[in-house]
């Protein structure tokens, strides 16, 4: 029994001596092979730095504005009658947008001018009868002091009428509609805001050190999010006066805006030409 044990131990320990040899043989070779690699050469480009004409641009961030913008309003409180626009569409200087209910207004209108034809039928009868001598001046200055405050009210009551008529101030294109038929509306409450979108303003700011080579006329490219290409400004507009809490100065620019690429408020960049050019040696910026 105890020679049997023995010679099982025996070939177990040769299994393991055996392998572990071949282990041994196997790191080594990997470590040698792992000493003589060689990694692959880096790949390189090369340009030829050569001097350049470079445009001379000064780089700013603004917001397009609208050259003309409102928000619409009553400056007359009353109930809402009839609305006579769709949001979103254009219009024309003196479209009726909004009528307010002027039924009251166009009775006491009733009233006041047969009010005015009664005073002007007793005026022209104290003008007959004072060129016959029949009443005294004082009485035909009074009939005519009648009739004027007569005309005067009805010349109130309808221009109380006209205002509650609301009309678009200029022509443009008007926003969401923010009211409702049969809303009472007080007077300066919104309605709908109305903007001029073709032209529009680019209005930008730029360092107090760097505003003396900006002039009226230079030329703006102007970028913005969901613009394929720039949109080409002139500026229009440079301020007077400099910020005091940014040491800025506002320069305003005009562009062309059909088809509304731009829209107020919207955030843009504005390359200002300075009109002359700097020779520069130009490089990649990835070799930077």
């Amino acid at each position: 029994m105890m020679k049997k044990m023995a010679v099982m131990l025996a070939a177990v320990g040769a299994f393991v001596v055996l392998v572990g040899g071949v282990k041994f043989f196997q790191i080594r070779a990997a470590i040698a092979q792992g000493a003589s690699f060689q990694p692959p050469p880096d790949a390189v480009t090369t340009v030829t730095a050569k001097k350049e004409t470079w445009p001379n641009t000064l780089h700013a961030v603004g917001s397009a504005n609208a050259v003309n913008g409102v928000v619409v309003s009553a400056d007359l409180p009353g109930i809402v009658d009839s609305i006579s626009f769709d949001s979103g569409r254009a219009v024309k200087e003196g479209d009726v947008l909004v009528q307010l209910d002027v039924r009251q207004e166009k009775a006491q209108l009733a009233a006041a001018e047969a009010q005015l034809e009664l005073a002007r039928a007793s005026l022209t009868r104290m003008e007959g009868l004072l060129a016959k001598g029949v009443v005294a001046k004082a009485e035909n200055d009074r009939a005519s002091a009648e009739f004027k405050q007569a005309e005067a009210r009805a010349g109130e009551i309808r221009a109380t009428i006209a205002r509650k008529t609301v009309r678009a101030p200029f022509s443009g294109v008007l926003g969401i509609r923010q009211v409702n038929v049969g809303q009472y509306l007080e007077a300066g409450k919104p309605i709908v805001p109305l903007q001029v979108l073709d032209p529009i303003h680019i209005d930008f700011s730029v360092p107090q050190q760097e505003v003396a080579p900006v002039r009226v006329g230079a030329e703006v490219q102007v970028r913005a999010e969901g613009l394929a290409q720039p949109v080409v400004a002139k500026v229009t507009a440079i301020d007077s006066v400099v910020d005091a809490s940014t040491r800025n100065v506002k320069v305003q620019a005009t562009a062309a805006n059909p088809g509304a690429r731009l829209r107020p408020g919207m955030y843009v960049t504005a390359d200002v030409s300075l009109g002359s050019s700097q020779p520069i040696v130009a490089l990649p910026a990835s070799a930077i």
